[in-house]
This record gives structure tokens, C-alpha cells and sequence, in this order.
């Protein structure tokens, strides 16, 4: 058979003592007590994200699992987590034993879960996280650590993947990847050779020494923990699919939508640092009256609209990086002034409202370059999704300003910011314009982007059921291009732009 559920093998197991193959706990490095949970953990509350987990012995095809999964599940915003990631930094004497592959990799030890723990519950809150780089060839972490944002789904491997409380809670599936202790030799004495730099008498006596024992000591009697059992590994892909098709159900069917999640995150908190919003004059007043009056015609909300986003990019401008620049008058005398301090200005409008501020920009930044991204909402799971995406080339050391009209729930404007990261824009050069923003989506987008500069007009208190920003100023994108609204719209939903 195939797959193996778990079920299947604890009914087998309960005609025999199930503490056989465990250590007995009567203390020292061999009890598994501090480690294994009882077998019906309670469930954690359901977070905005789904997590997966792939334990099983070393070489044993975790990580082929897991890239396989994360291939056949064709969703967006999939992390994929090692735990080899997360070992302990080692003293100066335990880098000598590590030296002479007398250190051992494989005890439970060796891992720092505090760390582990720290970071898996922190992307599943969708909050950005830093991963530290093992270096296997030196034994330590290399200076600069890999930064990760949270995801819809997670999928977590390592050979202790089992082995703590706290970390098995967050697990929302555990699967083991069982394959035959020769492979896993073979593979592992290719992989260290070939990608470590080690001597096959050195693999074979850590392999002896540490990997088979900890394997059947500690690794092995965590399969009963497992909610599904894959035989063979990346070449069983009767399991992969049946993984494939339970994260699917997953997400289909969380009790939360992602726009739930953020509306029950940081009522009552008091609005981020980073958020600047534009003093409230009688002009900028008298200009909001005028756009959020369902009254206004269309020509006087285009005017007054583009009146409010020259004022928006102007501010959105003062927080860019200056530095001092001294210039001659036409009379002889010195000036010191101030000029722009960065590589480049570039403008990402998010489709479609967002291409209405565009022209603003480009009144007050010469030669400034653009580029759009499109994400819609999806009606069924009501998440985001990313449908179009033109970006220039060379982003990564521009300063980006991210424009979109509205934000309610911080769902587009996040995923948007996670596209701008993914093509290595940093953080702290995004700053994300709109003319209007709910308190939630505020809040939603600092909690996750603590470095991103947020400018806006104005920030209504309230998001309705249907998550419309009220009082809110009803759907820009409708009222600026002159289109009618379906009945459900929502302040974030974008309709198809034509080109």
C-alpha cells in the first residue's frame, strides 16, 4: 500500500506494548518524556495560515517531499522551512568535536527550539521573520540571515520535527517519510561528500556513531505521532496527491477567511508609528466632503480626488531619504539645500484604483518609473490574489512608493508588499500611499511590515460585515471611471483594467 495512515498502524500496534520501541523514561538523554506529547494534543486555534510538517531520519527525502507538495499545490505564498536551519550555535570545544565528526548533529540538543518555535508561530501569524544560514562546511550560522514572510501555507521538514511539545501544537498535519536505512546511507554519504566537503570515514563513523542510533531512539518512535506515513519518499506520489488534496481542504474550509483573521487583530490598539496621515485642514476637510458625498458628480470627484493625491505624493515625498546639497544663485551666493539621496523613485500602482494616482507622481517626479500590480479577491475563500504583475527592472535598490486608493482590510496592500519584498525591494525603502484607509487595514499592514512607511488623507474607524470602510467614500474605482458596482462589492475589489 501506498500510503500508510496512522491509524491503520496504531490499531496494529495496540496488540503489542506500545512503549516497546521508547525508552523508558527513568530519566537521562534517553527519555523521550520531555519530548513526545500524549497522542491527542489539543488543537490550537485556527490561524490565517496552514502548516504542514515532514519528519523522518536523515536522507530519508523530506525535503524532495516537500518541494514536491509545494509544486502540485500551485498556490500562492508557500514557505518552505528546514529545521537544519535552526541548529545551536556551537562553543569553541564543540566546534572542535565537530571538526573531528565527534559532535553530535542529530540529539535533540543540538536544535534550538525556543528559536524554532519563536519563528514557526510568528509566520503563522504572517508576521516577517528572520532564519538564520547554517553553514554545514564551518558548523555555525553565517553573519546575514535569510528574512521570510508569512504565508498561506507552510510546510516545515527536519529529522526532530516531532520532538517538542510546543512545536507539535502548531502543526496543523504531521507526516512521516519513511524510507529504508540503506538509501537514506547511500544518499547521505553523497550528499555530505559531494555538498560538505567530508571524507567517507568521517560519514561513516558519524552515521555509526550518532545518526543510526539517534534515528532509533528518537525519530522512529515519533512516526506514531504522524497523521500520514509516506513510504519511499519524492517517489510516492499516491501520497503526495493525498497530501496535496488535504491542505487544499484546509484551506477551503478554515474557519477564518484571512479578512476575519485581520479584523479581530488589534482592536482597540492605539494606530502605528508609521502611519502618517495628512493634517486635517479645512481644505483637505472640504475636499473629503466633497468625494465622499454620493451627491458629487463624477467630473467633481475626479477633480477634487486628484486634488487630495497631489497633496498625498507631496507628503509621501517629505519622508524619502535627503541629504544636503549646496548650490549657486544667479546673484553669486551660496545656497544649501536638499537633494534626493537614493538610486531611484519608482511608483507601483495596485490595479485598478491605484493607476489613478499615477499621474500625480509623475507631476512631481521627473522620469519617474511605474509599475502595476493586479490582485483581485477571490468571492470563494475571500483571500487575495496576485493576477497581473508588470514591475521594472532593478527594483530591488529603488525606493517604492505603492499606490492604492482604498485600503480596508490591508489584504491587497499586504500581498502586494510581499510581491515587492520577493523581488528583494527593502522593506524600509516601501511606502504605501492611499487616499483612505480603515484602522484595521492600517494595522494589519504594520503588524506585518513594521518597516513600511504608511502616508494617507484620512483613517476611518470602522469596517462593516462586508468589509466596506465606513463612512468610507463607497468604490473609488467605480466613481472615478464612471462603472456601475455589483451589489457585494468591497473597497479592495478590482475589476479587470483594459490595455
Amino acid at each position: 500500500m501506498s500510503v500508510v495512515s496512522v491509524e491503520d498502524r496504531r490499531s496494529a500496534m495496540d496488540s503489542e506494548e506500545r512503549t516497546s520501541s521508547i525508552p523508558s523514561s527513568g530519566g537521562g538523554d534517553g527519555s523521550l518524556d520531555r519530548l513526545l506529547p500524549s497522542l491527542s494534543p489539543g488543537l490550537s486555534p485556527r490561524k490565517r495560515t496552514t502548516s504542514q510538517c515532514l519528519c523522518g531520519g536523515s536522507a530519508s527525502g523530506k525535503t524532495t517531499v516537500a518541494r514536491k507538495i509545494i509544486e502540485a499545490l500551485d498556490v500562492p505564498w508557500v514557505v518552505l522551512l528546514s529545521m537544519d536551519s535552526f541548529y545551536k550555535v556551537l562553543s569553541p570545544d564543540q566546534q572542535t568535536l565537530a571538526a573531528s565528526n565527534d559532535y553530535n548533529f542529530d540529539h535533540p540538543d543540538a536544535f534550538d527550539f525556543d528559536l524554532l518555535t519563536h519563528t514557526l508561530r510568528k509566520l503563522k501569524l504572517g508576521k516577517s521573520v528572520k532564519i538564520p544560514v547554517y553553514d554545514f562546511t564551518t558548523h555555525g550560522r553565517q553573519k546575514d540571515w535569510k528574512t521570510v514572510y508569512g504565508a498561506s501555507v507552510i510546510i516545515f521538514e527536519g529529522i526532530m520535527a516531532f520532538a517538542d511539545k510546543e512545536l507539535l501544537q502548531l502543526l496543523d498535519m504531521k507526516i512521516f517519510v519513511d524510507t529504508d536505512s540503506d538509501i537514506r546511507l547511500v544518499r547521505r554519504l553523497r550528499r555530505d561528500i559531494t555538498e560538505r566537503g567530508r571524507d567517507i570515514e568521517g560519514v561513516i563513523k558519524q552515521y555509526n556513531k550518532f545518526v543510526k542510533p539517534a534515528f532509533e531512539q528518537y525519530i522512529e518512535p515519533t512516526m506514531r505521532l504522524a497523521d500520514i506515513v509516506v513510504p519511499r519518499g519524492g517517489g510516492n506520489m499516491v501520497a503526495i496527491d493525498l497530501i496535496v488534496q488535504h491542505v487544499h481542504s484546509q484551506l477551503e474550509e478554515r474557519e477564518l477567511s484571512v479578512r476575519a483573521a485581520l479584523a479581530s487583530a488589534h482592536q482597540a490598539q492605539p494606530l502605528p508609528q508609521t502611519l502618517s496621515v495628512l493634517e486635517s485642514t479645512p481644505q483637505v476637510r472640504g475636499m473629503h466632503t466633497i468625494i465622499r458625498n454620493k451627491e458629487t458628480s463624477r467630473d467633481e470627484f475626479i477633480f477634487y480626488s486628484k486634488r487630495l493625491m497631489r497633496l498625498l505624493i507631496e507628503r509621501a515625498l517629505s519622508f524619502l531619504p535627503s541629504q544636503v546639497h549646496v548650490v549657486q544663485t544667479p546673484q553669486g551666493e551660496d545656497y544649501e539645500g536638499r537633494t534626493f539621496h537614493g538610486k531611484r523613485i519608482t511608483g507601483v500602482s495596485i490595479l485598478r484604483a491605484g493607476e489613478t494616482m499615477e499621474p500625480a507622481l509623475r507631476a512631481v517626479c521627473k522620469d519617474v518609473r511605474i509599475g502595476k500590480i493586479l490582485i483581485q479577491t477571490n468571492q470563494d475563500t475571500g483571500e487575495p490574489e496576485l493576477h497581473y504583475l508588470r514591475l521594472p527592472k532593478d527594483i530591488s535598490e529603488d525606493h517604492v512608493i505603492l499606490m492604492d486608493c482604498t485600503v480596508s482590510t490591508g489584504a491587497a496592500a499586504m500581498m502586494a508588499v510581499r510581491v515587492l519584498l520577493d523581488h528583494d525591494v527593502q522593506e524600509d525603502k516601501i511606502l504605501l500611499v492611499s487616499l483612505l484607509m480603515a484602522e484595521m487595514g492600517v494595522h494589519s499592514v504594520a503588524y506585518a511590515f513594521p518597516q513600511v512607511k504608511i502616508i494617507t488623507t484620512a483613517v476611518d474607524k470602522k469596517v462593516n460585515d462586508l468589509f466596506h470602510i465606513i463612512p468610507g467614500i463607497g468604490n473609488f474605482g467605480d466613481r472615478y471611471f464612471g462603472t456601475d458596482a455589483p451589489p457585494d462589492w468591497s473597497d479592495e475589489d478590482m475589476d479587470e483594467p483594459s490595455y
